[in-house]
């Protein structure tokens, strides 16, 4: 996907991804924290200004990491350090 591409998510996707309710997704598209277009009627959501405002929002914040995609992340850490990269080969690779 180029970097230039625009995500935009449904109203009950952004309340899925971060584990609030569509009406407070709602609310931040009427009080203009959110961009948006609207397509065939119904809102799209730019996500880029979603996740800003979840993220300068303290409570959809706390939502987002408990039960929103957050929740996933604790899984995704590499617990056994025989796995994890190791960082002078990360530097290494990255000077090249």
């Amino acid at each position: 996907m180029p970097i230039n591409t625009i995500i935009r998510l449904s109203v009950s996707e952004s309340a899925r991804m971060f584990g609030i309710s569509q009406r407070t997704v709602r609310r931040a598209i009427s009080a203009g924290e959110v961009t948006y277009v609207v397509v065939q009627g119904r809102y799209k959501i730019n996500f880029e200004s979603l996740l800003k405002w979840s993220q300068e929002t303290t409570t959809v914040k706390n939502k987002m990491n408990k039960a929103g995609i957050g929740q996933y992340v604790n899984q995704w850490r590499i617990k056994n350090k025989l796995y994890s990269p190791n960082r002078k080969s990360l530097e290494e690779s990255s000077e090249k």
